[in-house]
């Protein structure tokens, strides 16, 4: 069984547009971006449209299903706005969307126009949709070749869309998961100015979603920033695996440190121990005076070795709560502040389906308050605020 373990989203103007028509809808399990287009601000309208068409429950159908009836749907809405307000005639908007099902290992995906999907699975890059635009239909019958389509002066016409029609062929599929797949969802505002290779090596680059995608809006904008940019990531994981641990991490925290004896004294106790050590071995033929430099040196950084690993050591075992990005109860290990040029002394562990607008005025207050906790007590809370969400 799946559950998102890390996720993430950004989105940018870009240097050549004034507006930002793309849309954006993220509450786990159901991941959505939407790009629009029409003047007036009607794209803005179109692309919001079709992202808030995914503002409601799951229901118990299939995923696929699932998509297709609320693209289906959106772009009846979308249309009957354009008929309805001769300013939003001819405005529509792309979409691509993911749904993880969890108890399955599949993730959903509905897409029309040419926003993308991508899946990273062991470093490598897989586009999970196919562009409805002239290029690529130029492209698929031969008429251009791969390199020529990515710089075609016309590769920006979509030939399907959300909206200029009552009705839309959706193109929907489900794809196999497994934890540590990355998914990301993207409009072509980062597609056209980041290649596949370049996106590839920034998601494998990090193990954060959010530094991965800053990272690739900052590069898209340094490329040129022609459209508006958006970018969504999220990270899957085991679900029976502890909260806030994972596979590559092997800190040990907590209650497990000190059973295996690395509390804050000990780790002095055994720097002070091995520059003890260290003074014994020292060949005893030098001078005296140089030998007792040398020791007070080796005490000097013994100690400051200590300290700094007792800091290191401590700003782990310490866990709180608040809320992420994307307004979802979660568990962050460090210490909740910020220093000067972005220095964080935390990291995100954990993130939970539960939105923290959801909860009560009491039970948010608990989540979002940032008090320091032991990371049993952290976890604890964390799992009575989802089982009073009836998350299982």
């Amino acid at each position: 069984m799946l559950r998102v373990d890390d996720q993430a989203f950004r989105t940018d103007t870009g240097r050549q547009r004034s507006e930002n028509e793309d849309s954006l809808f993220v509450r786990a399990p159901i991941f959505v971006v939407a790009d629009g287009m029409g003047g007036a601000q009607a794209g803005e309208v179109a692309s919001k449209t079709a992202a808030d068409a995914f503002d409601r429950d799951l229901p118990e159908a299939p995923s696929a299903q699932f998509l297709r009836e609320t693209i289906e749907g959106a772009n009846r809405s979308i249309h009957e706005l354009a008929r309805a307000d001769p300013s939003k005639a001819g405005m529509g908007t792309t979409i691509t969307a993911a749904i993880v099902e969890a108890q399955k290992e599949e993730v959903g995906i509905g897409h029309v126009g040419d926003s993308r999907a991508y899946r990273l699975r062991r470093g490598k890059l897989e586009r999970l949709t196919r562009d409805h635009s002239l290029v690529e239909e130029m492209r698929r019958k031969g008429q251009i070749t791969d390199a020529q389509a990515e710089e075609h002066p016309q590769r920006s016409i979509i030939t399907r869309a959300l909206g200029p029609e009552p009705e839309v062929e959706v193109d929907v599929q489900t794809v196999p998961a497994a934890p540590g797949d990355v998914f990301l969802l993207c409009s072509d505002g980062l597609t056209t100015m980041v290649n596949e290779e370049r996106i590839a090596s920034v998601l494998s680059a990090t193990t954060s979603m959010r530094e991965a995608v800053r990272t690739l809006v900052d590069e898209a904008n340094a490329a040129g920033g022609r459209d508006n940019i958006t970018a969504l990531a999220f990270r899957l994981g085991d679900a029976t695996a502890p909260l806030g641990e994972r596979p590559e991490d092997a800190t040990l925290v907590g209650v497990a440190a000190e059973e295996g004896g690395l509390t804050a004294t000990e780790v002095r106790r055994r720097a002070a121990a091995e520059a003890a050590r260290e003074r014994r071995d020292r060949p005893t033929a030098k001078p005296r005076r140089r030998l007792r430099t040398a020791a007070k040196a080796l005490a000097v950084i013994a100690i400051l070795a200590a300290v700094a690993l007792g800091a290191w050591y401590g700003n782990r075992q310490v866990w709180f709560l608040g809320s992420d990005d994307s307004g979802r109860v979660s568990l962050y290990r460090g210490l909740p502040y910020e220093l000067p040029f972005g220095v964080q002394l935390y990291s995100e562990r954990y993130a939970s389906p539960v939105q923290a607008d959801a909860l009560s005025r009491k039970r948010r207050e608990a989540a979002t308050d940032h008090e320091i906790r032991s990371r049993a007590d952290a976890v604890s809370l964390i799992e009575d605020i989802e089982r009073s969400q009836g998350v299982p």
